[in-house]
């Protein structure tokens, strides 16, 4: 893509389908979500490529996967006594999570050939998209390293690795949902343009992003279920425990209280960048699409500040958190958009 692309017929449909692969990458972000939060990603032990796709179709089958099961050490050390049954229901979990990343890869690639057989990719767009494709097949080997690490002697998962798992599927998801902006609305730059605020929304996407990999740790160290008061945590505003490791740098990423407060602290400042950047546009001359885009990003802050919150108050529930995670991306979505406009406001 250049800066003189025009929003194309073609280009609205590689756009429509690029929101589509959007869409699937949010439901596996809010699927990944759920299967962490329900115990249920270290459940195959097993992970076949090709052939992975089949699940057991009959009682023997399922009797020699779980038999597979019982040799892992989350088995062993949490779920020693968990009959048949429990163990489909984990099962089904991680199963649907991973054969959905493999329908999101189809669903890129087969589109993709298409386009490009009947040349309607403009050759610049070419590498960007072969580029999501690469980083979807990182996104598998990935999922699988982090799946690795609750498989050896501890039955849980690297926060690291799952921090990765979750900010590349973000990068992946933030990727795709640029360049569909560009070709849905064609990237001629208007005359007009709102430069500090352009900087100001592409700063908050940044803080977003980094608030979202904040929650991975949180997750990783099963840290909300810990503090469960706010704004105090332990009846304190700064827990005590917050910088009891050593050295210090381990803190911020192995401690739980400290992890539990960077998040805090983090999801407060965006909220109030935030409600500081829509107060401070309220009477700035800027059009309906832009506008449009405030008040979604501060719809979007104000239920994901609910959701996190009661998500804590009520020590995790499934559905709250689950809602929360989708709703971090609802609110990068939203911040994207902002900034894509913002960088067009004439168009």
């Amino acid at each position: 893509m250049n800066n003189t692309d025009p929003a194309t017929p073609q280009n609205r449909r590689i756009a429509l389908w690029l929101f589509i692969c959007c869409a699937m990458v949010f439901s596996m972000v809010i699927l990944g979500g759920v299967t962490r939060l329900t115990g249920s990603g270290l459940s195959m032990v097993e992970w076949d490529p090709i052939f992975g796709i089949v699940p057991p179709l009959d009682e023997q089958a399922w009797n020699e996967t779980f038999d597979l099961y019982k040799q892992s050490p989350e088995y062993q050390k949490i779920n020693i006594g968990m009959d048949l049954e429990g163990f489909k229901y984990i099962y089904w979990f991680e199963y649907t999570h991973r054969v959905l990343g493999r329908t999101i890869g189809t669903a890129f690639l087969l589109p993709f050939l298409f386009f490009l057989a009947k040349g309607w990719i403009n050759r610049p767009l070419v590498p960007k998209l072969v580029m999501m494709f690469v980083l979807g097949g990182l996104q598998g080997l990935l999922g699988w390293y982090m799946v690795k690490s609750g498989l050896v002697d501890n039955p849980h998962v690297s926060q690291y690795r799952l921090t990765a798992h979750l900010g590349l599927a973000v990068i992946i998801y933030a990727f795709m949902l640029r360049v569909a902006l560009d070709l849905w609305y064609g990237t001629n730059p208007p005359g007009e343009t709102h430069p500090v605020m352009q900087r100001l929304t592409a700063l908050l996407g940044t803080l977003v992003f980094i608030t979202i990999l904040s929650g991975g740790f949180v997750a990783g160290l099963k840290a909300g279920f810990a503090y469960n008061t706010f704004p105090l945590m332990d009846g304190q505003w700064i827990p005590q425990a917050i910088f009891m490791q050593q050295p210090l740098w381990r803190n911020f990423f192995e401690n739980i209280a400290t992890v539990q407060f960077d998040h805090r602290l983090l999801a407060t400042l965006v909220f109030a960048s935030v409600l500081i950047l829509w107060l401070a546009t309220l009477r700035q001359p800027v059009s309906r699409q832009v506008r449009l885009g405030l008040h979604a990003m501060l719809a979007a802050a104000v239920l994901q500040v609910g959701l996190g919150i009661s998500t804590l108050l009520l020590q995790v529930p499934v559905t709250l958190a689950s809602m929360h995670q989708g709703g971090a991306l609802l609110l990068l979505t939203t911040v994207m958009y902002l900034n894509h406009r913002v960088a067009r406001s004439g168009s």
